[in-house]
């Protein structure tokens, strides 16, 4: 969608004059040297068919319509062997980097409260070999303490290099790691740790004394307890029978350890690999099980839909390692002779909360190439920008939006724009360090408005991205040369994928113009199930009647003509109000979020009412103003308390759905302000930003209560 200007028009139409002749002009030099000719070709191109002609079928990429893919080099088929390929063939080249910490100190905000402030230096690299070494030495070292192949072990750590460390060791040495959101509660982790019957976890101090030591009495079979940065404070009240070490000290032990008589235990492509606990929109998390060979198929599939990957790359690591998301990311670098520099949400950009005003954020002196987000994180970006330039003055913001819709208009043709990314949104591109070349969404869809924000004012591609754990991350991936929007691309040629009839919400795959469905992935990244879980294991996965095993996702997608995906709904996310009306909650939720007075939304109905209520994190800077000129007065917990400013509020998001072309019985009702944002450590969204729905219904329940006038069944 276009933004909207206050341009004189004779002006106007001047300035479109200039345009055309500069267009013109530069058409035909541009067209011969950029090369661009073959990416228009490209972007034209049907990207995946069905392999036969009946309803239902599966498509794959045209790139493995015969064969899929499954492994990244010959004979490279369990995570050590990629891991020591790559340490042969880029020995001495920089794999992870650490900044270093020059100076922490204590800022008090107005407010009264204290906020960690800190400054950076440079980034410190250690070489794939010096890797390699840590990794060899950190696993005899486990060995010494007692821990077997083909068992568990716990990772609990924030993302560092030397989670990835701690990680290769364990796929050399055959150890089942299992991981955990360094933001779970309390709960969640006492089920994962004694569900896996761990004897050994690997943290970090911080989250030893602000997680684990509240806890760990309830992890009867606990024996080590690792920290990776440094010698840990010891603790009395700690159960007898636990022993605390550092990593360099177990690292010490390997490194001393006899193996010269010790056949090591290498894992085969079927061994488990990660037992991965998802953070869970919904119930206690699951751990799924993901082999080496579901994690190499993966990759392999993600790994070609980034053109020229290699040793100049270099990526940016801040998501949670946990996640399948990143941890695949990572590995497809490793696995490339890329360069992997490690960074926090707190300390990526220049506005970071942690860091000290006036200091460099990770992105600006890493200056990565490709980056990994989630749709919350671009939304964040989106909005700031967007805010930023409101505040503009009047030329400015009427340059920016020029600008901007000129790009709008020449990308959906296929072209580039130099001029204006050099001169106008060079700026922006400077948030992210100015060298991104491909940026990578996924966990959740990615709204079209924050997309095609994305690819004109950052200059590259922005790709979505489809998977699940179950799934091994891999599913579709949008290629480079695709700039539209609101799809997640072809299928990856490791996989298929295809589309099962949901006859309550109306879904079949014979529906023309484009058949639609439940989502099902099918191929070698397909995971082995989820771990002591047998039942669910049973209703999300199945084997058909060639041998392929299959992922019911509970998404509802639809194929277009080119053979790309587009998701347009979940099975979980569907609601018939008492009317018989369908209502898709996501559907709602994406109608409004991208609003300047939204930081996140949550649709709510019942089946028991004919309308839709919501939970609303608004913008504290814009629901201020709209406060003030509404003559309204009061702390912020008063504004958002107030019915007057509810009602303020209501009006702006009908006004929305209304634009969104969303049907009236799907607009939100009544709503309930939160003062409060919803974060990871709330326990109301995952490590993704995904909706808890379960936890989120649980926590607003005396307001749905309220706003449905008598109890909710």
């Amino acid at each position: 969608m276009k933004l909207k200007h206050n341009i004189n028009p004779v002006l106007l139409q001047f300035i479109n004059f200039i345009v055309l002749v500069y267009s013109l002009v530069t058409y035909i030099p541009w067209y011969i040297l950029s090369g661009s000719k073959q990416a228009i070709a490209k972007a034209k191109q049907v990207k995946a068919r069905p392999v036969n002609n009946k309803p239902g079928g599966a498509y794959r990429s045209v790139n493995s319509l015969h064969c899929l893919a499954s492994v990244l080099y010959p004979g490279c088929d369990t995570l050590d062997k990629v891991f020591k390929y790559a340490k042969t063939k880029y020995k001495d080249k920089k794999l992870l980097g650490t900044r270093e910490i020059l100076k922490e100190e204590d800022e008090i905000q107005p407010s009264g409260k204290v906020f960690k402030k800190v400054i950076l230096g440079k980034y410190t690299w250690l070489s794939y070999e010096d890797v390699y070494i840590k990794a060899v030495n950190f696993g005899n070292g486990l060995a010494v303490l007692g821990q077997q192949p083909k068992t568990n072990i716990a990772i609990f750590c924030e993302t560092r290099a030397e989670w990835m460390i701690a990680a290769q060791a364990c796929f050399m040495c055959n150890y089942q790691l299992v991981t955990l959101y360094a933001t779970l509660g309390g709960p969640a982790i006492v089920h994962g740790l004694n569900e896996t019957e761990v004897t050994t976890i690997i943290t970090s101090k911080e989250l030893m004394q602000t997680k684990l030591k509240e806890i760990v009495s309830q992890v009867p079979l606990l024996r080590h307890i690792i920290t990776v940065d440094g010698k840990p404070t010891t603790w009395s009240e700690f159960p007898k029978g636990v022993i605390v070490h550092t990593m360099a000290s177990v690292q010490a032990m390997g490194a001393k350890a006899d193996t010269g008589n010790k056949q090591p235990s290498r894992p085969v492509p079927s061994d488990i690999a990660v037992i991965m606990y998802t953070s869970g929109s919904t119930g206690i998390p699951k751990g799924v099980m993901i082999s080496h060979c579901n994690i190499i198929a993966g990759i392999t599939g993600m790994a070609e839909r980034i053109p020229n990957l290699g040793e100049k790359d270099i990526y940016i690591g801040y998501l949670p390692l946990a996640h399948v998301l990143e941890l695949s990311a990572e590995l497809v670098c490793l696995s490339h002779g890329c360069r992997i520099g490690y960074s926090s949400p707190q300390t990526l950009a220049d506005q970071s909360s942690k860091i000290k005003k006036g200091s460099k954020g990770d992105v600006t002196t890493l200056k990565p190439t490709l980056m990994a987000a989630v749709p919350e994180i671009m939304d964040r970006i989106y909005k700031n920008v967007m805010n930023k330039v409101n505040e503009m003055t009047s030329f400015q913001r009427n340059l920016f939006i020029l600008a901007y819709n000129y790009k709008m208009e020449q990308i959906s043709k296929g072209y580039t724009t130099p001029l204006c990314d050099s001169l106008i949104f060079r700026k922006v591109r400077m948030l992210l360090g100015g060298k991104i070349r491909v940026l990578l969404c996924g966990g959740a869809p990615l709204s079209a408005a924050t997309q095609r924000f994305m690819n004109i004012c950052f200059c590259c591609p922005v790709g979505q991205g489809y998977g699940l754990t179950e799934s091994a991350g891999a599913g579709t991936i949008t290629e480079v040369w695709d700039y539209t929007t609101g799809r997640v691309g072809a299928p990856l040629v490791c996989c298929e994928i295809k589309l099962m009839n949901w006859e309550e919400g109306g879904y079949y795959n014979t529906d023309k113009p484009y058949p639609r469905g439940e989502i099902l992935i099918g191929g070698q990244n397909v995971t082995v199930g989820y771990y002591k879980n047998e039942a669910r294991t049973r209703q999300d996965f199945t084997v058909d009647e060639n041998g392929q095993r299959w992922l019911h996702t509970g998404d509802i997608g639809e194929f277009h003509h080119d053979g790309c995906l587009k998701i347009i709904d979940r099975k979980k996310d569907l609601v018939k109000l008492q009317a018989g009306e369908y209502v898709s909650l996501g559907k709602v939720e994406a109608a409004l979020k991208n609003l300047p007075l939204v930081d996140n939304i949550c649709a709510y109905a019942s089946s028991f009412h004919s309308y839709v209520i919501g939970f609303v994190v608004p913008n504290q800077k814009e629901l201020a103003e709209l406060a003030r000129k509404k003559g309204f007065k009061g702390t912020w917990e008063e504004i958002c308390n107030s019915p007057e400013m509810e009602k303020e509020v209501l009006k702006v998001l009908a006004e929305a759905a209304m634009a969104a072309n969303l049907e009236k019985f799907e607009i939100p009702v009544k709503i309930r302000l939160s003062p409060d944002p919803w974060t990871p450590e709330t326990g109301l969204v995952t490590d993704a930003f995904k909706l808890k729905r379960k936890e989120l219904t649980a926590f607003y329940q005396t307001d749905i209560e309220r706003m449905y006038g008598k109890t909710v069944k």
